[in-house]
């Protein structure tokens, strides 16, 4: 198990993000954005902006003819919404950007922005789920995706002997990365070079392309580095396009880096939902049927479709299930993936009253869910490809000591008077495939390149590359160099859904296959002894150069037509022959204050089931930040709407509240480690982001078995828990 290939530069600082371009001659710009939630621009002073000393350029809709949208990327467009502001006078959201200031300085470009003037016809607005004004559509009619269904649900619940029916919401929440969303746009001649972090090189290129009207194959976009995506990254954002015109009008570089206060309302976020989860068990205590139906924000401009359901039924083997999402449109900026997008806040509805269930049958939560595994997808019919969820949970309750729990809420108690509660959940997360085209080359002078469609956005996607290949060639890691994150390289997929180790590898693995296979050709000891610079100049070849393709199993060739297009191109869960998952199974330990009913989570066990683990300690990395992650979902993270005048109130770190130090206890992280050969030939599934998938639960769980109080909403808070009578110190 080897270090970070990347670990000394990333810690010398010697690692260049986008907007680490300092060049002198680089302008810099800064947005202006709409005050009203929605309505019209009547009106556009920017007079005084251009008197800002150092303002070269001020952007207007009135300057951007000929720019087009870059179509929303679910309706086979780029886009991460289908508006592309300064295109016209019309707002549909509080933040929309509605000018550029572009100066010398950043400075000026502030003071510039901060000047202008506009008057808006402004409309009434409804910016959350209950809003008057709030329009809900059915999304199986709507979009025609059909609602998940198997077996008569409706009747199993009529027919069960104990119910639960309950509701759980979810909050809006927001990525916030540490980098912020960055463009710079430079323009040599007719061609565009664009540096920005992004999770999708080719999706941008080919969206600016449309926006721009030009070849896609004069736009090159390099993004070797992100400091943070988790999906905000993933689509064409609103500012790039205008970075790039400024840039042409200007004929100098333009730097945009916007600031976080304008993230939170002009970039996707994860929408508000609300959850009914409706469970029926017979006498025995097995789970005869489930209903889970969900409902989330979108845009008025888009539909961002929803997939709860395609999740919680498939947790457990229960044979009757049904489920429904409906779209409720406001007045934001469209919604879009957020780590564990819709398998959070799924499963935290699920898992919840999957507990709720355990209580009022008078079983152990643990023991309820061993005794509903299954082998089959209930949704397709289809075998799993494997499936150790019950493995996680055996492994999960041994190493966290749950046979030590009592099972009375509020009956542990700490040495300084705190309620202690144990609270279980588990999760799960598709695995998913895209097509990937990886070159690899070989030289005597002993340089080892690789190049293939991967994003590093600090996971560590190039150990997953060049770990295979030096393994294969009998040479170190740090000897390979893995160029990624470039239009100029072989095409790239957009790098999200936990895909991106499974869709990569096995291309570089089969490419590095292939070289050594040549490399034997020339000398049978090559990768046993001899390197391939050995190999090379033994043979006076100057070097050896190979490609390999790699697709997901029974994935259709034209898979490669849409990669060379920067489309969508991901297949899974489901597919010809088998559905595929990653399994989680939390266990956390939570302690709640009685005084001040402050909840701290001194422990969390989990246990991951994802195929083989390549780099274990890559993996732990991964999964301790996604329990982290679900830590700061269960009892911090929330984006506080004003909801009467749109926008966010805490759009800055300060306020936006995520877990620090004192808020993380110990993380005792353990896998499987079975190979799924079913899916990929190393036997690697997802991983990136099923370690969060479960946690909110099981602190929520936790919550209520210290305290005997099922909060049903998101974040817990101490408040949520002050009419509760926790007793007297002992």
């Amino acid at each position: 198990m080897s270090a970070r290939v990347d670990a000394r530069d990333k810690v010398r600082g010697a690692t260049r993000f986008a907007a680490d371009d300092a060049r002198r001659e680089l302008a810099h710009a800064m947005l202006a954005t709409a005050t009203v939630s929605r309505g019209r621009l009547t009106g556009l002073d920017v007079s005084a902006a251009r008197r800002v000393k150092g303002v070269r350029l001020v952007l207007t809709h009135a300057d951007m003819a000929g720019v087009r949208s870059a179509d929303y990327a679910f309706v086979g467009g780029y886009g991460a919404q289908s508006l592309q502001p300064m295109t016209g006078t019309e707002i549909a959201y509080r933040g929309q950007p509605i000018a550029c200031v572009v100066a010398d300085t950043l400075e000026a470009a502030i003071e510039g922005a901060s000047a202008v003037s506009a008057r808006y016809a402004p409309e009434p607005a409804a910016v959350t789920l209950d809003a008057p004004g709030a329009t809900r559509v059915d999304q199986a009619v709507t979009l025609e995706i059909p609602d998940v269904a198997a077996g008569d649900a409706d009747r199993a619940l009529a027919r069960a002997s104990v119910r639960v029916d309950a509701a759980y919401d979810g909050p809006t929440q927001h990525q916030n990365p540490m980098e912020l969303i960055a463009t710079v746009a430079e323009w040599r001649g007719q061609d565009l070079l664009i540096h920005e972090p992004t999770q999708n090189v080719d999706g941008l290129k080919h969206g600016l392309a449309v926006q721009l009207g030009i070849p896609p194959e004069r736009v090159r976009v390099v993004s070797p580095w992100i400091g943070g995506g988790f999906g905000q990254k993933g689509f064409v954002p609103s500012q790039t396009v205008i970075a790039a015109v400024a840039a042409r009008r200007l004929r100098r570089p333009v730097k945009l880096v916007v600031p976080r206060a304008q993230l939170f309302p002009d970039t996707n976020f994860r929408p508000a939902s609300r959850h009914r989860i409706r469970l029926g068990a017979d006498r025995r205590g097995r789970i005869v049927g489930a209903i889970h139906e969900a409902e989330h924000q979108t845009s008025r401009h888009d539909l961002f479709p929803g997939e709860y359901a395609a999740t919680t039924s498939r947790l457990y083997g229960i044979p009757n299930f049904r489920g429904r999402e409906r779209l409720v449109q406001n007045d934001i900026h469209t919604p879009g993936y957020m780590r564990a997008p819709f398998q959070h806040p799924a499963t935290w509805a699920f898992e919840s009253a999957v507990d709720e269930l355990a209580v009022a049958l008078g079983r152990d939560p643990v023991a309820l869910r061993l005794e509903h595994d299954t082998t089959t997808d209930v949704v397709t019919g289809l075998p799993l490809s494997s499936r150790h969820l019950n493995e996680c949970l055996r492994r999960g309750a041994r190493r966290f000591g749950w046979e030590r729990r009592s099972p009375a809420p509020g009956s542990m108690r700490a040495s300084d008077g705190s309620l202690i509660g144990w609270g279980v959940a588990v999760g799960l997360y598709p695995s998913a495939i895209a097509p990937a085209i990886a070159t690899l080359r070989a030289t005597d002078d002993g340089a080892i390149t690789v190049s293939v469609g991967l994003h590093e956005m600090g996971q560590g996607a190039r150990n997953a590359i060049a770990e295979p290949v030096a393994g294969i060639l009998g040479v170190d890691a740090e000897e390979v160099t893995t160029l990624i994150g470039d239009t100029a390289g072989p095409p790239h997929h957009i790098t999200a859904g936990s895909w991106g180790t499974a869709t990569a590898e096995p291309a570089v693995r089969l490419a590095a296959l292939d070289l050594l296979e040549q490399l034997r050709a020339l000398d049978p000891a090559a990768g046993r002894g001899r390197t391939p610079a050995q190999v090379l100049r033994a043979a006076g070849r100057r070097f050896l150069q190979v490609e390999a393709r790699h697709q997901a199993p029974g994935q259709s060739p034209d898979a490669f037509s849409r990669l060379a297009v920067g489309a969508f191109a991901a297949v899974g869960p489901e597919f010809e022959e088998f559905t595929s998952f990653s399994y989680s199974a939390h266990f956390v330990e939570v302690r709640v204050e009685p005084t001040t009913r402050r909840i701290r989570v001194p422990r969390v066990v989990t246990v991951v089931d994802c195929g083989r683990v390549l780099s274990p300690r890559m993996a732990r990395s991964q999964v301790s930040g996604g329990v982290v992650w679900g830590i700061g979902a269960a009892l911090r993270e929330v984006s506080e709407v004003d909801p009467r005048h749109g926008g966010f109130l805490n759009a800055d770190l300060a306020e936006y509240l995520i877990p620090v130090n004192a808020d993380v206890g110990e993380i005792d992280v353990d896998f499987i480690d079975r190979p799924d050969t079913r899916l990929t030939a190393t036997g690697i599934k997802n991983v990136g982001q099923v370690g969060m998938v479960g946690v909110a639960p099981a602190i929520g769980n936790a919550v209520w078995h210290a305290t005997g109080r099922r909060v049903r909403r998101l974040p817990i808070r101490v408040d949520d828990l002050f009419d509760v009578r926790l007793g007297p110190r002992p």
